[in-house]
């Protein structure tokens, strides 16, 4: 006999459950849809942006606003403020929005970025400014912004330069002096390369530079894109060229310079404190190299009377220089005295000192 018994005629199989039942075969209409929703929402996802326009235009010009502030006001506050303003670009990136606002973004950021590590670099905090110089090359370089590009190795070299790096001070300078551009940039950049030609002591190669900048400010075509500390105008350049011609020797041509920065600095809407103190410097360097200590310390006087938040790195650098370089014929005078001891008492209390500063701090 069979082990199973046989199913009566009249009893019927049991249905399926329908959720056991296999999926039906999708017609060519149903899988045309399908694809076609499929399409529907991802392009509501694609439409959709965590930024607009209007606040694309908003942080550029907060951007221009903390440049712009950084020549005249007290550098922790800005830091502060510019630190935040980065956070929320950064926060931005971090979401969804349309690949031109993206770029938009990255160009903030790498503004901004680059502000913060000449920041960090006037606060003495050069390896802290290195790292923001890096960032902000990432986003130059992911925004495929020359502008941006230019500004940044000028960042760079000016960081390289305090650090006394300064072969790699002249090849961020000629590196960014390759890309087109259209403001004032490229003066900038040929200045920096004249600093640290000069520095290392090469006259013929820093005056090829300082006269580069001059074909440089000539070929200028158009306004800054952000200004202020991203900017380089006439007084600036002058600046340099003070601070060039003194290390190569020529003291009456780094007074004339230092006279002519002074002139037109000025007329200018707005005086950089930073820059002003530096042209001073010069001029007392060169009164003192002409043996005339009375008049250096008749030139530095506005830059002694800086309160204490104002007082640069590169300041008080400038000033220890000038003390160094006082000639042994004058080091016993009252004036030279006078001058070796206010300088120590201005250094002593400045920008780099501030307790905001202590380890941990001031390095984002």
């Amino acid at each position: 006999m069979h082990l199973l018994a046989r199913r009566p005629a009249n009893v019927e199989t049991p249905a399926l459950s329908p959720s056991v039942l296999p999926p039906p075969t999708p017609t060519g209409t149903d899988l045309v849809r399908l694809a076609a929703d499929e399409s529907a929402t991802w392009a509501q996802w694609a439409e959709a942006t965590n930024v607009g326009d209007i606040a694309l235009e908003q942080l550029m010009a907060e951007a221009r606003a903390l440049a712009s502030d950084y020549l005249t006001s007290e550098p922790i506050t800005l830091f502060v403020r510019t630190r935040a303003l980065r956070d929320r670009v950064f926060a931005l990136l971090e979401g969804h929005q349309y690949p031109r606002q993206s770029t938009d973004l990255y160009v903030a950021a790498g503004y901004l970025c680059g502000l913060l590590a000449w920041m960090s670099s006037d606060l003495g905090q050069l390896r802290n400014a290195d790292t923001q110089g890096r960032t902000a090359w990432l986003c130059a370089e992911l925004a495929g912004h020359n502008d941006l590009r230019a500004w940044v190795l000028s960042t760079r070299s000016k960081v390289a330069f305090w650090d006394g790096r300064l072969r790699e001070a002249i090849k961020f300078a000629r590196h960014g002096a390759t890309y087109r551009t259209t403001g004032s940039v490229a003066v900038l950049l040929a200045c920096q390369e004249a600093d640290a030609w000069s520095e290392l002591g090469a006259q013929e190669e820093a005056l090829a530079a300082l006269a580069l900048a001059e074909h440089a400010r000539a070929a200028v075509s158009g306004g800054d894109e952000i200004g202020g500390i991203f900017a380089c105008q006439p007084a600036r350049q002058e600046n340099y060229a003070a601070a060039v011609q003194l290390r190569i020797g020529r003291p009456a041509d780094a007074l004339r310079s230092a006279d002519n920065a002074l002139a037109l600095l000025a007329v200018q809407p707005v005086r950089a404190y930073g820059t002003e103190a530096q042209i001073h410097i010069s001029q007392a360097a060169a009164h003192l190299t002409n043996g005339e200590a009375d008049g250096a310390l008749e030139a530095l006087a506005p830059v002694l009377a800086l309160p204490p938040n104002h007082r640069l790195e590169p300041v008080t650098r400038r000033l220890n220089e000038l003390c160094v370089s006082i000639g042994r014929p004058y080091s016993s005078g009252t004036a030279t005295v006078g001058l070796r001891q206010a300088v120590e008492e201005f250094c002593v209390d400045s920008a780099p000192r501030h307790p905001a500063l202590s380890p941990g701090e001031g390095s984002t």
